[in-house]
């Protein structure tokens, strides 16, 4: 490699970087969190993504992020230094994200079986809020630490 190519590298580097955001840090701990509990649904598994990350592009086209493994497939073998981050990073994102979306679609299908059972007349209205904050605490991602 020569000196001159070495800014580019840079500035391809920081730019690869910035196109995958890892979780935050609230999100981190709340994706331990749910993993610690076994809620987490796993579409992508990190560290297979990590691993396809040493791959021309693979962690990225894993994830289905296209066109950063156009890019660091184009950038290959320096990608190296970057994709099996950013391919772990992107697994976990859509990991959280996937599990978020699980336990809402879980908690409305409750809420609307308790609603039901408000309506036909099987509980009373104290009964009823009491079971809603129940399934609220449950389905809860801030609950879950």
């Amino acid at each position: 490699m020569t000196r001159r190519m070495m800014p580019s590298l840079i500035a391809l580097m920081c730019f690869v970087l910035g196109c995958v955001t890892p979780l935050n840090s609230r999100q981190k701990s709340e994706y331990e969190s749910l993993s610690a509990r076994g809620l987490l649904v796993e579409e992508k598994n990190p560290k297979l993504a990590a691993a396809l990350g040493i791959l021309p592009g693979g962690g990225s086209f894993y994830t289905g992020e296209i066109g950063l493994g156009i890019v660091n497939l184009a950038a290959w073998p320096y990608s190296i230094l970057w994709d099996p981050i950013s391919g772990a990073d992107a697994a976990k994102k859509i990991n959280f994200y996937a599990t978020v979306a699980e336990m809402e679609a879980k908690r409305n299908k409750e809420f609307k079986q308790l609603d039901r059972q408000l309506e036909d007349g099987d509980m009373d209205k104290a009964v009823y809020l009491k079971k809603k904050r129940e399934i609220e605490d449950k389905y809860s991602v801030e609950s879950a630490h």
